[in-house]
């Protein structure tokens, strides 16, 4: 997974003190919004040896479609939504991601 990519609230503090000393006004909840969604797909990038696959925000959800656009799985957040659970426990969203991408990788 890349460096660049918050996977934790330490990185999510760095990473908006570093874009403010750049002129870039973000909010926390933003670079959370990113990260999660940027995790979810590296993971699905490393199970399939490549970008085949797209995660793509469908509400609170996120939504996976395959290289011909058909939905091929869904994650839901565990609680109110996936910033909550970043903030709540990063190391337990990014074992149901992992989870999540192996059931959907592997039901195909």
């Amino acid at each position: 997974m890349s460096v660049e990519i918050p996977q934790s609230m330490d990185d999510v503090v760095m990473q908006v003190a570093q874009r403010k000393l750049h002129g870039e006004t973000v909010t926390e909840d933003e670079v959370i919004k990113n990260a999660v969604r940027d995790i979810l797909q590296a993971f699905f990038d490393e199970a399939l040896e490549g970008h085949y696959d797209d995660v793509k925000w469908a509400g609170d959800d996120l939504e996976v479609t395959d290289i011909m656009g058909k939905v091929v799985g869904k994650v839901v957040p565990k609680g109110k939504d996936f910033i909550a659970d970043f903030r709540a426990n990063a190391d337990d969203l990014l074992l149901r991601f992992e989870d999540k991408t192996t059931k959907i990788v592997g039901g195909r």
